[in-house]
């Protein structure tokens, strides 16, 4: 009894913020230790927050209450984090949120299981996501449309989970790395190739663009390159015409969607960068020649460094996991891991957060934090990376990124100092996402 008495009272601790709204006081005063409020200069030693709604109306310096504000009712929600280290919301720019398998598995798994049960998937992969601090992702392809509803949903409030930008599903060439029919027999083609995301030719990736884009797609994801998991022995350099690439981004630009590009090698990614693409995604093999087309066009890197966490774990715990030349090309990503982004810190590329969860796991998007630190970034240029400038990425730098008056009321907090330490990231006590309390201690 004592139990479920102590479930109810959590169930209805975590609606008492809607509640309170729901009543008419939509004000919300955040009493913050440090705050991080515009990642890149330096935090406030201690501040108030003021929100109404979904957006953030003040910011002060000290510990104020309502009577310090006009208009503000003397009952107004307090909520009290000055024991804590507070910073704008996270945002990782590449994930999958269907995905929580690998290798065999996911292969297995894909033909064994139907659409409903990746939309399960999905929806506990974004509460996970929530919870790790991450309110806004860009989701970079799945099947069946079913983070395109799952966005639908949490815009919605029926599901709690980050703000989704979602890329439907990812376009590449036959036979590219996501040409969803490699490795699987023949007979199973036609079904599996259903919603029509390879192209060949230039008129017939215009096509795979606006196939997307009516069925919602809010960015434009293609693979220039070959890719580590991909069932098919053609390495990981360019897989894609000139003309293709130029197309895709052209016409995802006439519909004012951005484009995020999978390549790994060096010939794909300058092809990319040349056709007008918006971001790399992996980026692993670089030259000095790439790095001044990078530089001229001043697109964004997103590395995704995590993804070698993901692999190292399955295969700790299943040495089968991957197979053949899969396990080759994961071997040689592990080994390579970090190179290209020192090279591109080096050479003023612009960098983005991003992890590619689904690869690596779902609720551990921070670990991406000590890998940036540990192979080129600082602490504070690795916050800015998942806050301002992943939002400069997104187009939604006017509304997220930072904690400022008119943008949305997005903020977590932890108990240490990210400045110092950034490993403090991967436990997040509270998150405050549009004005909501959607995670406590």
């Amino acid at each position: 009894m004592r139990n479920l008495l102590r479930c109810c009272l959590l169930a209805l601790a975590a609606t008492l913020p809607a509640i309170a709204a729901a009543a008419g006081n939509d004000w919300l005063i955040v009493q913050t230790g440090p705050l991080l409020d515009r990642p890149g200069q330096a935090p406030r030693k201690s501040a108030t927050v003021l929100v109404r709604g979904e957006r953030i109306v003040e910011v002060r310096d000290g510990h104020l209450g309502a009577n310090a504000f006009a208009d503000v009712p003397a009952d107004a929600r307090v909520l009290d984090l000055r024991d804590r280290y507070v910073l704008p919301g996270l945002i990782d720019s590449h994930v999958h949120l269907t995905s929580d398998k690998a290798g065999a598995e996911a292969q297995l798994e894909s033909v064994t299981q139907g659409t409903a049960y990746y939309a399960y998937e999905a929806a506990v992969n974004a509460r996970k996501t929530l919870a790790a601090g991450f309110t806004t992702v860009r989701n970079l392809g799945d099947r069946g449309g079913v983070t395109l509803a799952l966005r639908d949903a949490i815009a919605a409030r029926k599901l709690p989970g980050p703000r989704i930008l979602d890329a439907g599903s990812a376009i590449s060439t036959t036979a590219g790395h996501m040409d969803p029919t490699l490795g699987f027999s023949e007979a199973l083609h036609d079904a599996i190739a259903a919603e029509q995301t390879t192209c060949d030719g230039a008129d017939d990736c215009r096509r795979a663009v606006r196939r997307q884009i009516a069925r919602g797609a809010d960015v434009i994801k293609m693979a220039t390159t070959g890719g580590v998991n991909s069932r098919i022995g053609a390495g990981l350099g360019q897989q894609m015409f000139e003309d293709e690439a130029r197309a895709i981004v052209e016409t995802a630009h006439l519909y004012g969607r951005k484009v995020a590009v999978h390549a790994h090698g060096a010939d794909g990614i300058a092809l990319a960068l040349r056709a007008g693409a918006d971001s790399i995604e992996h980026g692993t093999l670089l030259d000095a020649d790439t790095l001044a087309l990078w530089r001229k066009h001043r697109a964004w890197y997103v590395p995704t460094l995590s993804t070698v966490n993901g692999y190292k774990e399955r295969l700790a715990a299943n040495p089968g996991a991957y197979r053949g030349d899969v396990r080759e090309k994961i071997e040689w990503r592990i080994g390579i891991t970090g190179k290209a982004l020192r090279q591109a810190v080096a050479g003023g590329v612009r960098i983005a957060f991003g992890t590619d969860a689904g690869v690596s796991l779902h609720g551990r998007n921070a670990d991406e934090f000590e890998l940036l630190v540990e192979f080129g970034l600082t602490p504070a240029q690795a916050i800015r990376a998942a806050t301002l400038d992943a939002a400069e990425l997104l187009g939604v730098d006017k509304e997220l990124g930072s904690i400022e008056p008119g943008k949305r009321a997005d903020l977590v907090a932890v108990a240490g100092d990210p400045l110092a330490d950034v490993r403090v990231l991967k436990n997040v006590a509270w998150v405050v996402k549009d004005g909501r309390v959607e995670k406590a201690p």
